[in-house]
């Protein structure tokens, strides 16, 4: 008889940033989950359904992100959002969890682990933010749409015909098959940012602060970062070359394996699930093996 998996749940927790949404599966130790700009913890569903038999799978809502709630004057800079899932663990009570992190999240992740590496059992870094490529060059155009007053426009915009969001003018160069995405997954990343104008502000707050002076500022802490770490990357990416992966591969020293996958785009974890979630069992099995081997 197959053992029945366990449903998601939707929870919320106070912390000092403010009230942290997140969605959580299964049991056991705990890997979190960290998506990107625009996006929320949807983004990982079909890692929290697929990988709770082997892991208590949390999904956070970043600030100025989802449904998570935040003061108008709280800081939602990246450094910021790092220092949010600290607090967000220790309201928790969570010691030390598998680190996943995507896109913009992937830059947070980085920023975490270098500031609290005892809080990192292993870490998986996919196409993300790196060193100075922060923001990267694709992305300038929807930053100056946002910077002039755009943002909440362009959101409605997508929200009333998902078909803008699938367009090469929106998010069609972050998706292998935009075709594919469901308009239910655009209603339930975007619809949270036009909920009020205090959400789009914080969102428009939060793409004003992207600059590469918070990755510079942990790079000599993320190269003494010694938890197990993997690599995987989308071969077609514009916002992040597969160059980014080569850089982070040789400047983390925990680094224990770098994955292409040709022709991914940025997005992969969502498109590609089956052989990304199996590089991650694969990844936490060998990084739990090894704690063993070293354990007094």
């Amino acid at each position: 008889m197959n053992e029945k998996k366990s449903s998601p749940v939707h929870r919320s927790v106070q912390t000092p940033s403010g009230r942290i949404s997140y969605t959580e599966q299964g049991s056991g130790p705990v890997a979190l989950f960290v998506h990107g700009v625009l996006l929320n913890g949807c983004l990982w569903r079909h890692q929290l359904e697929d990988l709770s038999d082997v892991r208590r799978c949390i999904a956070v809502d970043l600030l100025a992100h989802g449904d998570t709630e935040i003061a108008p004057d709280q800081d939602v800079s990246v450094t910021a959002n790092a220092k949010m899932l600290k607090e967000f663990l220790d309201a928790l009570h969570i010691d030390q969890v598998d680190l996943v992190g995507n896109d913009s999240g992937g830059g947070i992740a980085q920023i975490f682990a270098a500031l609290y590496p005892e809080r990192v059992r292993s870490l998986t870094l996919t196409d993300c933010d790196t060193h100075d490529n922060w923001p990267p060059e694709a992305f300038k155009s929807f930053l100056a749409m946002a910077a002039a007053g755009g943002l909440r426009g362009t959101l409605e915009t997508m929200l009333s015909d998902k078909g803008v969001y699938r367009s090469s003018q929106a998010l069609r160069p972050a998706y292998e098959h935009p075709e594919q995405l469901s308009d239910d997954s655009i209603e339930r990343y975007l619809r949270p940012l036009v909920k009020t104008e205090q959400r789009t502000r914080d969102l428009q707050r939060f793409l004003a602060a992207f600059d590469n002076k918070h990755t510079l500022a942990i790079e000599a802490k993320l190269k003494t970062l010694q938890a197990p770490t993997l690599i995987v990357w989308g071969t077609d990416d514009v916002y992040f070359d597969v160059k980014w992966s080569h850089w982070l591969a040789e400047n983390i020293p925990g680094t224990r394996r770098r994955v292409e996958l040709q022709g991914a785009r940025i997005f992969f974890p969502e498109e590609r699930w089956q052989e990304f979630n199996k590089e991650l069992r694969a990844h936490w099995q060998m990084a739990q093996k090894t704690a063993r081997q070293v354990a007094p």
